[in-house]
């Protein structure tokens, strides 16, 4: 790896490490407040989504719980197959809890689709959705999102959690593929 892997300034990068602090002190500050007095429980789609997860769940000033589920619909290709699969279910029941799905990028919809009707059957108080990244251009399916860091152009995106191909979740920002 080069010593230059995590700088930014060489005209890729679409969101700094900055831009993205930022806005998620902006989230987490409107969770809490809407969250008062409710049961969260944050939900985590993995792979993707852990950075945020991490960096959400400190900005959030309230008692909440967390789990994870894993979710795949790209495998190693840059463009979602439109085939939704279950990786990891969750390790606790959702039943009477105020869930919070955390996702790295809400694209053509299908997989949040798959994980909304997923999550309510299983009862739970409340279901609603937090993303950084949507790209509303590509949407297939009109799904709900409570919470948005940011609308983005359609492009193949990675850094901060996302991949391609399993690599560069490590970056501190996003960037696209191709520039």
């Amino acid at each position: 790896m080069s010593e230059g892997f995590f700088k930014e300034g060489n005209g890729l990068v679409q969101l700094s490490q900055t831009m993205i602090e930022e806005r998620i002190a902006e989230l987490g500050a409107q969770i809490t407040t809407d969250y008062q007095g409710k049961n969260l429980h944050l939900v985590s789609v993995l792979n993707g989504a852990f950075m945020f997860t991490a960096d959400l769940v400190r900005q959030i000033n309230l008692p909440l719980t967390i789990d994870f589920i894993g979710i795949s619909s790209y495998g190693s290709r840059t463009e979602s197959s439109g085939e939704v699969r279950l990786t990891k279910d969750l390790a606790s029941s959702v039943k009477k809890k105020d869930v919070l799905i955390i996702e790295d990028i809400v694209d053509t919809g299908l997989t949040m689709q798959y994980l909304l009707n997923y999550f309510k059957m299983r009862e739970p108080s409340s279901l609603k959705v937090a993303t950084l990244l949507s790209k509303p251009s590509r949407r297939q399916v009109d799904v709900p999102i409570d919470y948005s860091g940011f609308d983005i152009d359609d492009a193949f995106v990675y850094g901060y959690g996302l991949d391609v191909d399993h690599v560069y979740r490590n970056l501190p920002f996003i960037t696209s593929k191709g520039s």
